[in-house]
């Protein structure tokens, strides 16, 4: 399915949505979000104390993975609200040995990537291996897979820079479309034989002949990040320059995981991606907002209460799940995890922003959080980097 159908029918879902507050999760008593906080505290001082020295012998090593490994699931309970087999999910299934894997193969093909950049690339990686085992793939970090992962870190990282102007952000943008359409483009700095290395790696497993939906894919969202360059300037209409963006990214991942996609799994990752997107966005409204970047929450923020917006946003998120149940009928286990994270990141992301609220609105959406919003809003995402800088291997 076409891209401009496919951003199409995530509009028309979109604007189908109510406006109206819909629950986002189960609702929490006082006594269960002060129980949280207490677990969430214990969790964060075990990470932060149980770190193993890099020259420490074997045995202290491994007690240590495995306290830092209970500890992540005490968080998991409390912090996300998950049940000991969504526990199990990230710890024994396939995602325990997606981020070692990635981090191993980063610091090979980089040695002077950051942790920060491993973690950037891990949560596109885990995206796209959830879609494997929704669309029945082995999940695994395949080299296409690695190489869009770390693509984030060397190609959106330098479109974000402050200090470059925008003709040399363009520039480079042009030329790296150039190169995801299979031109012979000799990279003229150390940071296009970067990007151009890990084009190659996404080449040596699929073929331009055999798949090209892969490469146009990978065009697509090349495509759609260069439009949203829009959205720091004065952009009247940021719905479907924010709905590619988000959308084509996820199809990328799903193309990636699979090869290929039927018209459900193409309208499920594209729509997912869209709500990714729109929670990245809640999240980082504040900052939006201070760089003059346009989206639909600093648009809405700018005239009122994110309130409305918010609902609809919730609303879309479980139109979105419906359209995954439509593509996986066997990984329940995955499919309550990723409704469950998906309706938690839009929540911990408006607490975040309380002040953009309605009183009224955020004091009934904190009931739907596992803890205060003034206690979510110490969590950091990082607070378990530990585990990429050691993995713990089970």
């Amino acid at each position: 399915m076409a891209i401009d159908l496919l951003l199409g029918e995530s509009t028309r879902l979109w604007h189908g949505c109510g406006v109206t507050f819909t629950p986002p999760g189960r609702r929490y008593t006082d006594q269960e979000q002060a129980a949280n906080a207490i677990e969430l505290e214990e969790a964060r001082q075990t990470v932060r104390h149980e770190a193993p020295a890099p020259d420490a012998p074997d045995a202290e090593r491994e007690r240590s993975h495995r306290r830092i490994a209970a500890a992540f699931v005490r968080f998991a309970r409390s912090g996300l609200s998950l049940e000991d087999s969504h526990a199990a999910l990230l710890l024994e299934g396939g995602f325990a040995g997606i981020a070692p894997a990635l981090e191993k193969q980063a610091r090979l093909f980089d040695p002077a990537v950051t942790a920060a950049e491993i973690l950037q690339a891990c949560r596109n990686a885990w995206t796209a291996c959830g879609l494997q085992c929704l669309f029945g793939q082995p999940m695994g970090l395949t080299p296409a897979i690695f190489a869009y992962s770390m693509l984030y870190p060397y190609s959106d990282n330098f479109m974000d820079k402050a200090s470059l102007d925008r003709a040399a952000k363009l520039r480079f943008s042009r030329r790296f479309g150039r190169r995801l359409s299979g031109e012979p483009v000799a990279p003229s700095d150390a940071n296009e034989e970067t990007v151009w290395r890990l084009v190659a790696l996404i080449e040596s497993q699929y073929s331009r002949v055999d798949r090209p939906r892969v490469f146009h894919s990978l065009l697509d969202i090349h495509l759609a990040q260069e439009e949203s360059l829009r959205l720091l300037d004065a952009c009247p209409q940021p719905l479907p320059l924010v709905f590619a963006k988000g959308g084509a990214s996820v199809l990328a991942d799903g193309f990636l995981a699979a090869g290929d996609l039927n018209a459900a799994q193409a309208s499920f990752a594209f729509a997912w991606g869209v709500l990714l997107q729109l929670g990245d966005d809640l999240q980082d409204v504040a900052e939006d907002r201070a760089a003059r970047c346009v989206t639909l929450f600093t648009e809405a923020a700018a005239r009122g209460t994110l309130d409305e917006l918010t609902n609809r946003t919730l609303h879309f998120a479980r139109a979105v799940m419906a359209l995954m149940d439509r593509v996986a009928s066997d990984a329940d286990t995955l499919k309550e995890l990723i409704e469950r994270s998906s309706f938690s990141l839009l929540v911990r992301a408006a607490g975040k922003n309380a002040a953009l609220y309605s009183p009224a609105y955020i004091a009934a959406l904190e009931r739907y959080s596992p803890v205060r919003f003034s206690v979510a809003r110490t969590i950091s995402p990082g607070m378990l980097d530990t585990r990429l800088r050691d993995p713990i291997h089970e």
